[in-house]
């Protein structure tokens, strides 16, 4: 499949493609390519201009940086690739989540062209880094016409391939906040037909090793907007670390999502997604708390 005739710029820096954004309407950037160029060939994106900025430097470091609350947090450079962020030991030792769905995502071709600036300005629901942003409370910053603002991940996903990321702005970097008393995962469950996730689980936890004292949970793959489950979350806090809080914790995964929220298409109806969406919540709290299974 061919995609339709496009116009192609490359930027020689942030500014200047938020100049070129702005000179032709409807123009999309592309660093990877690895979700927009396959939603051309199929004809369901078909803009009229790409803007390359693959190339720009200093946009793929990953550093700690101090948080805003105390502590170190992480800044990731918009075009950091998902191999650079599953290999880093920054990453993997502070926001294990981020690195196991960086991990997850696609093929070794897709990881190491790929970055997560696209991947999170992209908005697509099947995609793995979504949830770990939402499950640790990352945000982005952009860069418009009109300066600098910072996106909160629970801001950011609107609808399918739909973000708050505006279209004359981009993603300079990832931050995540974090927390040397807390633990973090994601576990997926693959489609075998796509690779993409069929059912996608982030969980963040904070607790003193007998109690869960705080919790963040987040869904992506399973439902048409990765999305945080808070009737989930709501059964952890302040619970016991068991058996028995998970189970009870992970039955609440789909009770506050609409019926309309599940995705259903020809490998899976909704229900099933729903089925599964409990199951796999269970499964990535016993692997981030080692308890059970």
């Amino acid at each position: 499949m061919y995609t339709n005739d496009f116009e192609y710029y490359r930027a020689d820096s942030v500014d200047a493609a938020i100049e070129l954004l702005g000179d032709h309407d409807g123009a999309e950037l592309v660093a990877g390519a690895h979700g927009l160029l396959p939603r051309m060939k199929t004809g369901d994106e078909s803009p009229p201009a790409l803007v390359d900025i693959g190339r720009l430097s200093g946009l793929d470091g990953i550093e700690k940086a101090n948080g805003d609350s105390g502590g170190d947090g992480i800044s990731i450079g918009a075009l950091a690739t998902h191999s650079q962020i599953a290999e880093s030991e920054t990453v993997r030792d502070r926001a294990t989540a981020l690195a196991d769905a960086a991990s997850e995502l696609g093929d070794p071709q897709v990881r190491n062209g790929g970055t997560i600036g696209g991947n999170l300005a992209h908005g697509d629901a099947r995609s793995d880094p979504p949830a770990a942003l939402l499950a640790l409370e990352g945000s982005l910053e952009v860069r418009g016409p009109d300066g600098e603002r910072t996106i909160d991940a629970t801001d950011l996903f609107e609808g399918p391939f739909e973000t708050a990321v505006a279209d004359d702005e981009i993603v300079t970097a990832v931050r995540i906040p974090t927390d040397d008393d807390a633990v973090s995962g994601y576990r997926k469950r693959r489609d075998p037909l796509s690779g993409y996730a069929m059912v996608g689980v982030g969980v963040w936890l904070r607790t003193d090793d007998e109690t869960i004292e705080a919790a963040r949970v987040a869904v992506t793959g399973a439902t048409t907007t990765p999305s945080r489950l808070p009737a989930v979350e709501d059964e952890l806090e302040g619970s016991a670390v068991s058996e028995e809080t998970i189970t009870a914790a992970a039955a609440e995964a789909g009770t506050t999502l609409e019926a309309d929220a599940f995705v259903s298409d020809v490998r899976a109806s909704a229900e099933y997604r729903e089925h599964l969406l409990t199951i796999d919540t269970e499964r990535a709290l016993s692997d981030v708390l080692d308890v059970g299974q």
